[in-house]
């Protein structure tokens, strides 16, 4: 009962509910895409990855467009614009990942004084890249039209050294320094990322402990180059930790996580109190 009213208020994006692909298409799609994908781009895509930043040229794996500084321009004032009201709360991208246990009932426990957190869920074995940045566009453009984002939380399986974002899709440095979709996603991603903060833009990685090796500053340290030219920063400190709970409290109830977390590799799924 309580699946069906999670699922009324909150799609899982990627989800075989939500397309009429088979799972062979679904498969097929993944594996072209996996090395070139022959689908048609749109120009307004095709601006997202080819207008990659400065920061980004080290890995020299797509061209940078002529006309780069113009569009951050753009882009910043419509930003300006856009967030100008004296009521506007910079929103809080949420990414959950369908692998997490219990993922269905994470946004039952976010804060709910914080009207600014997005909550969104997505089908860790069918989702594409291209499900998930649509899915934040049009996320922030219900926010606000024209907004970025300032702090985001990407919730998902992993470990030392590397994401578990996608099934088959593992996020490791050398991997996102060559697999064409992972650049693609990491670089439009940034072009998502707010051109206004006077701090650089927080993404917390939450479920798994990526800095836990050198690998994974590796990894960080890739990314933050694909997301630029927007300024990023990257915490994923020990739940356990100081800086753990202020990064729980940042997006949940800390009563109810902790509720969530004490069952969430129980079978029981007595959840009444997190509703």
């Amino acid at each position: 009962m309580m699946e069906r009213n999670f699922r009324k208020h909150l799609r899982m994006v990627g989800s075989r509910r939500m397309k009429v692909q088979t799972f062979a298409d679904r498969r097929a799609k993944s594996f072209s895409r996996s090395w070139s994908d022959p689908t048609p781009v749109k120009p307004d895509s095709m601006h997202d990855s080819r207008d990659s930043g400065e920061l980004q040229s080290s890995s020299g794996t797509l061209d940078e467009g002529p006309d780069e500084d113009a569009d951050w321009d753009d882009e910043r004032e419509m930003e300006r614009v856009a967030c100008e009201a004296e009521d506007f709360i910079p929103p809080k991208i949420m990414l959950v990942s369908s692998k997490v246990p219990k993922a269905e009932y994470v946004p039952n426990i976010i804060r709910r004084d914080d009207p600014s957190i997005i909550p969104i869920l997505y089908d860790h074995e069918h989702a594409t890249f291209d499900d998930i940045l649509e899915e934040i566009e049009k996320k922030l453009t219900a926010y606000r039209k024209g907004c970025k984002i300032w702090n985001m939380l990407i919730f998902c399986q992993g470990g030392p050294g590397h994401l578990y974002l996608l099934k088959n899709k593992v996020a490791t440095f050398a991997k996102v320094e060559k697999e064409d979709d992972m650049i693609q996603f990491w670089r439009r991603l940034g072009r998502l990322m707010s051109k206004l903060n006077p701090k650089p833009n927080l993404i917390h990685i939450m479920g798994c402990y990526v800095l836990g090796s050198a690998n994974g500053e590796k990894l960080i340290q890739t990314l933050k180059r694909l997301l630029g030219p927007s300024s990023v920063d990257f915490k994923s400190p020990l739940e356990l930790s100081a800086e753990g709970k202020e990064m729980i409290e940042m997006y949940f109830d800390f009563r109810l996580f902790r509720l969530w977390k004490s069952r969430q590799h129980s079978k029981l799924l007595d959840y009444d109190d997190l509703l």
